[in-house]
Parts: C-alpha cells; structure tokens; sequence
C-alpha cells in the first residue's frame, strides 16, 4: 500500500457497486470471483497479458488542479477571426439550469417521447428558430456542424434534381473548411466539385448545385436573388452557407427562393470550445421534407388527444435504412441545439434583433474609423466583418505583432489582407483597442474615437438585402424573458424527461453511465471555452498538451498507434475511418476494393456510413448463437476478394457475447487483402482486458459520449474518434487552415480540426481519474452488472443470445417475442410501462425486432440494479396475468401505460385494475414518482399531419 494513498479515489464514487455488494452480486452469478467470471466471459486468446501502461489515477481534486494548470497554458485572448465562429454570451440563467444541469445533459435521444417532452418541445422551438431566420419552409432538429450541414445539402440537392447530374459548384467565397468538408464528401459519393467565382459562371448540363456563402469568407453581402434565379433557370438547384445572427437584419435566403440554408447556431449562447460542440442547423422546402437528414421533431396527439410532441418521419433514419440511408447522422448535438433555441426564447425578436444591429453597428464605426486612417474595407455591405486592405507601406504580419502583442487575433489572409469579425462580447472598448492597432502600426497619432458623434454613423441596407418580414413572434419566443419566468420555463421542461439524475437507462449498446460533475467542470473555465478553433497554435498550448496526452491514451486502449480526435461522432469516425481504408487502398493501386462486409447485426449506421464512404455493403449471416456465421463470411470474403476493402465489425457482438472465433474473423478478412474495422460502440467491456489490436483490427472508432462519459445530452454532443494502425496513420485527417493529420491525409471530416474539442477534456479527465486499473475495473464490473442483471432475469425472461458456457458480455437481449402470442403484449408496451415504474426502456428492436437489449453499465450500484430487476420481473407478473385470464387482454396496465397524473385521477375510473396498479405498481416507486405529462403517442398520426415548427399560438 502507498504510503500517501489518495483518499478521494474516483473509482469508488464511479463504479457502483461495494465490496460488500460485489461479493453478494458474485453469488447471484454463481462466479467464484470477478477474475473468474471475465475468463468465462472473454476467450484467453484475446486477453490483454499486463496492465494498462497509463498513469496512475489521480483523485478528482488533483485532477482538477492538473486541467487548471494546462488551462493555464492557454491563452484567452479576444478573437476576431470569424470564419463562422464567434463570440457569443450565453445568459446565466441557462448555464446553471441547462449546461450544467444533469436533467439536461443526461437524457439519451427521444426515441420514448412520453418521457422526453420537455427536450422535444425545445428541439420543435430550434426548428422554428431556423426555419423563421432562414425564411424556409421546414428544419431539423439539428446537425454536427456546418460544414457537415453544407455536405448533407449538397447530398439532398443531389437526390431531389429531376435529372441525373453530377457536378456541384461551390462559391470560392465559402469558408475554407466548408469548402473541404463538402470535397471530401463528394468524392466517393461520385459527385465533381468546382469552387469558383460564382458571379462568372457558366451552368453546364452536369450541374445539379450551387453552394454559397451569404455573408461570405470575407463578409461580404450581396443579393442572392439573380444569382439562384439563373441557376434554377438551368436546372440547377442551390444551398446557402449563413448566419442566424446576420438574419435578423438581412433578407432571409428562403425569400430569395434558396432550396437549402444551412449553417452553425453556435453564436446564439453557445461557448466557441476551441471548435465545439456546436448545434448547426438545416432548412429546406417542404417538398423535400422526406429527404432531409437527421431528425425533425413535429407533432401528434397521444391517446387523450392531447398535443404532444415526438421524432417524426423516423423511417428515414439510418438505424432503419442501414445501407439504403441518404445519410449516416446519428448524434445531432441536440444539447447544443436546445441552449440555443432558449437563447432565442430569452432574449425574444426583439432582443435578437438588438444584439444583431449593435454588433453590426461596432463594425460600422470600426468601418469609418479605419477608412479615415487609410485602410481600404472592400465590402460594400456587410454584417460583422470586415475585408481590409492595407496601404503599400504597411505589412500584415507588423500588424499581427502588434495585435498579438495586446492580446488581439484577427484573419490574415495569404493576399495579405485583414479579416475582422465583431460579436456579441465586442465592446466600445474592444473597438477602440483595434483602431490603436492599427494607429500604431501606421504610427498615426490619430485621437481617440469620438463615440457621441459614432452614434450618428449608419449604414442601411439597400432593400433588396433589408430585412422586411418579422420573425419569432409566436409566444414561446415572447413569455420568458425576465430570469424569474426563464428558469421557471426550463424547469417545467425538464420535469417532462427522464435522465440518468432520476434513474438508471439501461438502453443496450449506447452506454449510459455516469457523467461525473468533476469531469465536466473545466467546460465552463474561460481559458477552454473562449478559444476560437483557429487561434494561433502559441495561444492553444494546454488544449494541445491535453490533445496529446488524450491521443496517447486512446492509443494505449486501443493497442493502435494513430489516433485522429477530429471527427465529431460515432458514424463521423465511422466515415473517417472508412475513407482512411478507402485511401490506404488507392494509394496502393487497389482501385477497385469498395465492398465492406457487415454482419446483419450490426448497428445502422455501419451500412449507412458505408455507404457515404461510396462502398458498396455484402451483408453476412448471423448463426442461430448469434455470432457472424463463418462459412458465409468465408464464402463472401472469397467471392468479393478482388473487390473486399474491409470488414466492420462490433465488438464484443451488438449480440451482448464476446464471440470466440474473431479473430479467425479477421483472418478471413485479411487473407483476402481487406481491412478490419472495428466498431467501438462496445469498448465498455474491452478496455484494459482485451483491444481492438488484440483481435486483430486495423481500424477502430471509439464514442467518447458511451465509454469514455461525455454526457448523450439528448442527442449530442458526442465525439467518435478513430485510432488506426500503423501503416494507416499517414492517411488520418487534415484540415485546410490548421495543420493535423497524416501526411497523405484524407479530407477534414469536421469543420474544426479537433472537432468538438470543448468536451474532449471530459474523456481526458475521466481517463485520468480512472488511471490503467480503474479503467479495467470501470470493464470488468460492467461485465459484472450485466451478468447480474441477466442472473436476476433469466427465469422471467428467455436470453437470446449468450457464450457456451451461458455468460454475455455487457449487455444481453430479452426475447418478448413470446407474449405477442400469449398476451397480445408487444416490446412497446413494455417500454411504456417501465415508465410508470420511473425508469427509461432499454433499446427495443435492435438488433432483433421483437426483443429489448439491456445494458446496465458500470456505474449502477446494486439497489439500483435491483429496482430495475425488480420492476422487469413485476411486468412479467402483468404478462404473466393476461396470459393466464386474470387481466383483461386489452384493457390492462400495460396497453394502457403509462398513466399520467390526470388519467390516474379522473373521476370516472373505468378499468379492470385499480389506480394504485397503474402508478405505484412497487412500493419504491412512491418514493420517486415521476409523472409522465402525456399518454401513449399515436405516431401515426403524427406523420399525416407533419407539423414541424410553432405557428402563431401555441397548443
């Protein structure tokens, strides 16, 4: 024992369970000890033979002090770079209640809307946002970023064209990294880019699409009225790059009749975080509404016929289509979204169109002031930038060393030209600090600005690029604008859901354990959430010191040496590390490899990202234990040898078993010259027992928001990034304006070249937290309460699917497939009555239609691993009733679930069952009772009547 042990050891407030508990839950599984029980469950052959080589754990307190110092390292300097990134403020009343708030940033995605009201109706309030800024007729409930956004428009427009095109122009005055981003994209998809002066070009019959910028690179603003007017006179259809903030003053581009707007919400009160995470947005017509990628939250009624709201259109989702998707979205930074949609609400028209016309009035008067001192400003209308042009004698880089002198970064273009983007922080006094920039640099002795006679300046926009239509004035954007009516409206929406502060979510394969607050902390210090994504390098040595260190550990885990940390979700590592075979490949003449194999059970997104990596998807059989069927994979394998670029592969299966042949999987694989690639959605019971290199991978993505503990926040934020073998790493990603990657890199793959940096320090501190021998006791007792959990359930429900000596890995699949005949009782109706028993319902109907997956994770202690058992093994008592006659077969508890406050106390009780069965079902439950505010959803109805954003009244 140490000496000087540290006393606040993370694993122990991590991990649920006891000692004491530990060896009571041991006997349950029938396992003499934990080691025991994990050489039952994962084969000797793939088990890690020493430890983990990471530093050792640190308490949280150190941990702490350790990301303050590397904070330290940063420099906060005032940005005013732009480039689709800003400053913005986010009001007090939302960080405390939203941003560092359990009950909004621990939910997972919407799929039970009864308990998910609350989030849903702030996602249906972000689609009203975009769709009234943009003048477009219809929104998603979010995207990953906007250059991700501006790919998925130029996707759609090519789906929706009534003529089979395939060449796509993009305005050489869009931002680089969009530009890129979108390249990239269209490259396996077979499409042709052109960036070009928009204003000269010619439509040849193999254009589809257009893509600009508005306001553009520089921050320019001109009408886009003619220019779309003449390409949809050639056939050609066109998406828009823009800014919500800048729309509030400008022409929205729907009213220029622009099929796509797309851009990045994050200058409305989300932190830069050195590049994010940050919500971008998505609008388009409604006659491409089935085309749309992502999600759009509308509304329907459930069975009071009551308002409510839910996903719709969620046969589009790429779980459902795997290879058929138009798209691979899954994480939406849907928490990103809902911070921005109540900006919106607390600051109302009105106040956004303040903020818009006081930062664009700044940039008027740093306009003037830099004129009158000889700079030339090539925009003639603008928003927040300005475009400058410096007199003969005066260089830009004498300007930058005096900016950065005091603190100050602005754009420097390779022309030698000056960008200067304003925002929401900028100041009287920041303002004046630029112009003494630039006086300096001129050695001008100029006086100070004059700001009384400042406020006479103004500039108005001609008419056709003015603003003339309102926006927002529906009342959810007019009713919450004093702080006491803000936080009493965010708390109304956050009782409607669950999160993981009300109860353990036990949905399989997404992982979803505790958040740890210390973890999460260093988001909010300034020194990390102030960076712009483009600083200079010298301004971001902590984030870079902590990027390394990251790095380093994810490739320890992994057993692989190169590791990107740029893409922003799982199905974005997915495409990367697809498109990083895909080059690996090419590079070696192998043209031809473009078909992935992928075994039926695999998650959606893995035939979705593939095909958006332009493969082409050979589906192989499961056998009846559930492991890939071996004589299929060889049979595919040899029949696609030529062609065989990689096999994707999740592991342990999305079954819930280690299978004991993967690495004769692989082997198969490789034999014939592909590529491994394996899924990392279940590292959780991998990391520090077995690896990705261990069973023979040369590719892994790793969900930072599963097993490394960056909250799901209903939808996002999330980061997927991949971890690549040696002789991969030369082709992991770059990006156009900040050097990363390998030195035959792949396109940039996310808009910032960290992704979303700003919650990379959750997973890096979580890793230090944990140290080598906490992180495999953070797999080991995942194993363990899943086997529990399975020990528990076994004799009320069949297991589908377990190793030959009866174990699952971290998550197992109950089979309900029985009760449709017995009961007439179907995986939805359980879901929705675990609800009145106060938990989330566990995946349902994946990976096997009919069946629920159940993934208890680490960080369960066991009495609440025993109130979830215990409610599992009360609904099967319910089935169990109907079965036998003593319950209606369909007027009982769990058609009718869940039961709402007001239809538990209507006067008039008609049902067979009493009150107390339908709400308090166990005696623990009245402890805890969460009340969902709506009865079952008809969704059905809901895709008739596709309603997607508020009119002028609210319901």
């Amino acid at each position: 024992m140490a000496r000087f042990p540290i006393t606040d050891r993370f694993r122990d407030r991590h991990i649920g369970p006891s000692a004491a508990e530990h060896e009571q839950m041991l006997k349950v599984v029938g396992a003499q000890s934990l080691d025991k029980l994990i050489d039952e469950v994962i084969p000797t052959d793939i088990r890690l033979q020493s430890k983990l080589e990471l530093a050792e754990s640190e308490g949280e307190y150190g941990c702490l002090s350790d990301l303050k110092s590397l904070a330290s390292q940063n420099r906060n300097a005032r940005s005013y770079i732009g480039m689709g990134y800003y400053g913005c403020i986010t009001p007090s009343v939302i960080i405390r209640n939203v941003f560092e708030s359990p009950g909004w940033y621990t939910p997972y995605t919407p799929y039970q809307a009864e308990i998910a009201q609350g989030r849903l109706e702030t996602l249906f309030t972000f689609q009203t946002l975009v769709t009234d800024l943009t003048g477009m007729e219809v929104a998603t409930a979010s995207l990953l970023d906007e250059p991700t956004a501006a790919a998925e428009a130029m996707a759609l427009l090519h789906r929706v064209q009534q003529r089979h095109r395939n060449r796509f122009i993009i305005s050489e005055t869009c931002f680089p990294q969009t530009i890129a981003v979108v390249r990239g994209r269209a490259e396996p998809l077979g499409i042709t880019v052109d960036v070009t002066d928009v204003g000269q070009v010619e439509f040849d019959d193999d254009v589809f699409g257009l893509l600009v910028q508005y306001p553009n690179d520089t921050g320019g603003v001109e009408d886009l009225a003619p220019l779309i007017a003449r390409s949809h006179a050639s056939g050609v259809l066109v998406g828009v790059c823009s800014d919500l903030l800048a729309l509030a003053l400008l022409s929205p581009p729907g009213e220029m009749d622009a099929d796509v707007v797309v851009g990045n919400a994050q200058r409305f009160g989300v932190p830069l975080g050195y590049g994010g995470p940050h919500a971008a947005f998505f609008a388009t017509r409604q006659g491409y509404v089935r085309q749309t990628p992502g999600r759009i939250i509308g509304t329907s009624v459930d069975v009071n016929g009551a308002a409510v709201f839910r996903m719709a259109l969620q046969t589009r989702e790429q779980h459902i289509r795997r290879e058929k998707a138009t798209s691979s979205i899954c994480t939406a930074q849907a928490l990103l979204a809902n911070v921005s949609a109540l900006y919106a609400v607390y600051h109302g028209p009105n106040g956004l169109a303040g903020i818009a016309q006081r930062v664009h009035g700044l940039a008027v008067v740093l306009d003037e002031e830099l004129t009158r001192l000889g700079i030339t400003q090539t925009n003639q209308h603008f928003f927040d930038t300005l475009h400058l042009v410096l007199p003969e004698d005066l260089a830009a880089a004498h300007v930058r060393e005096i900016a950065s002198t005091v603190g100050l970064n602005f754009r420097y273009f390779e022309s030698d030209a000056i960008g200067i983007a304003l925002d929401e922080t900028t100041t009287q006094t920041d303002v004046q600090a630029i112009v003494d920039v630039f006086r300096q640099a001129l050695g001008s002795q100029d006086s100070n600005i004059n700001w009384k006679d400042a406020e006479k300046v103004s500039d108005t926009y001609p008419e056709t690029l003015e603003r003339q239509t309102e926006f927002l004035n529906h009342p959810v954007f007019l009713e919450h604008h004093s702080e006491a009516e803000m936080m009493r409206y965010i708390r109304r929406l956050e009782e409607r859901d669950i999160g993981l502060d009300r109860s353990m979510i036990p949905l399989g394969s997404c992982t979803m354990k505790l958040n740890a607050a210390s973890t999460m902390i260093p988001m909010a210090w300034p020194e990390f959430s102030n960076l712009h994504p483009f600083a200079p390098r010298e301004d971001t040595r902590g984030y870079e010191e902590m990027f390394g260190e990251l790095e380093n550990a994810l490739a320890v885990i992994t057993g692989l040496p190169g590791v990107s940390l740029q893409p922003n979700s799982g199905a974005q590592g997915e495409f990367a590390g697809l498109s990083v075979i895909r080059a690996y490949h090419r590079d070696r003449g192998d043209q031809n490899r473009n078909v992935v194999i992928i075994p039926s059970s695999a998650h959606g997104t893995n035939p979705a990202s593939a095909r958006m990596a332009g493969m082409s998807v050979v589906v192989v059989r499961c056998d009846e234990q559930g492991n890939v069927d071996i004589e299929d994979l060889k049979s595919k394998a040899e029949a696609n040898a030529d062609a065989l670029a990689a096999l994707m592969l999740t592991y342990p299966s999305t079954h819930g078993v280690f299978e004991e042949s993967v690495r004769d999987i692989c082997g198969i694989v490789h034999q014939q010259g592909g590529q491994v690639y394996m899924d990392g959605a279940n590292m959780n019971a991998q990391v520090g027992l077995t690896s990705p290199a261990m069973i023979g991978a040369d590719v892994c993505h790793l969900n930072l928001h599963k097993t490394f503990a960056i909250p799901h926040g209903g939808g996002g934020p999330g980061m997927g990034p991949i971890a690549v073998a040696s002789h991969l790493t030369p082709y992991l990603p770059g990006h156009p304006v900040v050097s990363t990657g390998g030195e035959r890199a792949i396109a940039a793959v996310a808009g910032a070249p960290w992704g979303s940096a700003g919650v990379l320090m959750i997973s890096y501190a979580f890793i230090r937290m944990l140290g080598g021998e906490g992180l495999s006791e953070m797999a080991r007792y995942a194993i363990l309460n899943a086997n529990y959990v399975k020990a528990r359930l076994e004799s009320h429900y069949d297991i589908l699917y377990t190793s030959v000596n009866g174990r699952v890995a971290h998550e197992m699949i109950l089979d309900l497939r029985p009760f449709k005949d017995s009961a007439g009782i179907d995986e939805q109706d359980l879901a929705k009555r675990l609800i009145d028993y106060g938990f989330h319902a566990p995946t349902i109907s994946f990976p096997v239609a009919g069946t629920m997956m159940v993934e208890p994770t680490e960080s369960e202690p066991l009495a609440e691993l025993d109130r979830f058992c215990d409610a599992m093994i009360a609904i099967r008592n319910e089935i169990r009733q109907i079965t036998d006659g003593e319950a209606d077969r369909t007027d009982n508890v769990l058609k009718n679930a869940p039961h709402t406050a007001a239809a538990a106390t209507v006067e008039d009780w008609k049902h067979p069952y009493t009150r107390a069965q339908a709400v308090y079902p166990l005696p623990f439950v009245r402890a805890n009772k969460f009340w969902p505010v709506v009865g079952r959803i008809d969704n059905a109805y809901g895709d008739r009547h596709l309603v997607c954003g508020w009119s002028g009244t609210r319901t």
